[in-house]
Formats: structure tokens, sequence, C-alpha cells
């Protein structure tokens, strides 16, 4: 998965706040499968592996459910190994009761839902790069319907879902923006992605090193529409790993360039994109 390691830039993590973190931890635990990584009274780091965690739980002071039409979290999107992991998490979350939708955009074969809370969350395999379409710097994605049949001719028969695979990590990002032209020049000019797919006059499709995408954004909650509550369910934030330090530094000195703020909390590098979702640049 070289879309995901250095030197590419990628999204290693997201931190997601919840309103009661018993009943999202069930969730995350029972359905999905991460194991707890640590825990507080307040916050739960999830992982695959036992070493890294690429989901955090918080459970904000007061917290209030998530408020529609605002900017913030569309999805994040959790890149299986092997597409037989996919198929075998299908057969799990309809023993499970659990509604998803689904689709087949070419590049990836992909399943959607939400938590307790209603974060979205899409849990995908990608197809090999090679059958990846590219038209000069633009991708082919769609939105087709999922093959099942085909799909499920995968599923290891001998080998229920025993939780999230080991080789999982965090594939994307897909965020509600108030806007698209200064988001553009926030991740392009400032963050260093390059635009690869544009969605109408609606979403952008942003990536490093020749992925389909790393991030995405979309107006879809409406244009001008506002940031949501501190305290309000929803993309609390998440992380870019960069190659190194010179490469941290470059980012920094760029967003500058654009009149973004970049501030040191805690001895972490955070930024803010024009729709006040929240980014901690990382190595």
């Amino acid at each position: 998965m070289g879309f995901h390691t250095k030197p590419t830039t990628f999204v290693g993590h997201v931190k997601i706040k919840v309103e009661n973190l018993e009943r999202s931890l069930k969730f995350y635990q029972d359905v999905l499968g991460f194991d707890i990584l640590e825990q507080t009274t307040s916050t739960v780091e999830l992982t695959s592996d036992g070493k890294t965690s690429i989901i955090s739980l918080e459970q904000p002071e007061n917290a209030i459910p998530k408020q529609g039409r605002t900017t913030g979290l569309y999805h994040f999107a959790i890149l299986l190994p092997e597409r037989s992991d996919l198929a075998n998490i299908v057969i799990n979350l309809v023993e499970k009761g659990i509604k998803f939708g689904s689709s087949d955009h070419l590049v990836s074969e992909a399943l959607y839902l939400d938590d307790p809370d209603g974060n979205g969350i899409e849990i995908y395999i990608d197809r090999d790069p090679s059958e990846w379409s590219w038209k000069v710097e633009e991708v082919a994605m769609t939105v087709d319907p999922l093959d099942f049949k085909n799909l499920l001719t995968t599923v290891n028969s001998g080998k229920t879902w025993q939780g999230m695979p080991e080789g999982t990590v965090m594939g994307h990002i897909h965020l509600h923006v108030s806007e698209l032209k200064k988001t553009e020049e926030f991740y392009v000019k400032g963050l260093g992605f390059d635009v690869v797919n544009r969605y109408g006059g609606q979403a952008l499709f942003l990536s490093a090193g020749k992925y389909h995408h790393h991030i995405g954004v979309n107006t879809w909650n409406g244009v001008g529409a506002p940031t949501p509550s501190r305290n309000s369910v929803g993309l609390e934030s998440f992380t870019l790993i960069l190659p190194n330090d010179d490469a941290r530094n470059q980012v920094v000195s760029n967003l500058k360039k654009i009149g973004s703020n970049v501030l040191l909390e805690n001895n972490k590098f955070i930024t803010h994109d024009p729709s006040g979702n929240r980014v901690e640049l990382a190595i």
C-alpha cells in the first residue's frame, strides 16, 4: 500500500466526536471489530494491529447531536487489505442487522454506513491501480451498483469476520466544505495535493502520489454552510502524515503564504481549512 506510506502524504488518523462514548465503543468494537489501544474517561484510541491508532473517539463536555447543513465530516474511509475482507464484513453487517449502502467507483468497491451518532463511514477495497483509468491528470470514478454476487464469491467460508484485519489503514477522508475555490487553494497550494477529479462544480477529489483520492471535499450541505459547534458530534480533526521535517516545514511555509494560520499546540502543528476543518500536520 504505497499510497498510505511515506514518502506519500496521506491521512493517517481521524478523530471523531461522539455523544455517548460507551455506546459508540460498543459499535466500533462489536460491529466493526476494532480493538482498544488506549482509553481515558472521555477518549478512546482504536486500532486494528495493536500498535497504531487510525481512529479516535472523543466525548466532549456537554456533547450535542450532529448538526445538519454544516461543514465537517461527510465520511472517513477505512481501507481493507483484501477483497475477501470486504466480502466477510458484508456478511457480518447483514448478520448483525446493520443497514448499509454500497457502490462500485471503478477504482474501488465500497460500503457505506453510519455510526450511532450519524458519523459517516466508508469501508472499501481498492482495485489494482493498473485497472484505474487516467485521462491526463484526472482519474475516472463513478457511482455504479456493487456486484455483490461477484464480491461474495471471495468469502472465506472457513473464516467469519474476526475484526478489522491487521493491514487496515485510513484510506481517505471526505469533508463538507462551505466553498471550493479557497478550499482548492488550501489543499493544493498549501498542503501540496493534486486535484485528480472534479465532480461538476460541487466536489473535488485530491491526492498525492497518483492515488484516486486521499481527500474529498464537497458543498452538498450548501455553499456558505456554517462550521458546527465545538461540542457537536462530528469531526474533531484528521492527521496528515508528511514524509519528513523538511516537507512539513515547506507545507507550513506554503500555508502561511496563502494566509492560513499554523499553530503549535502541545508540540503538534495544527491548521484549519477555510471551512474550519481541523488538520494536524504530523511526520
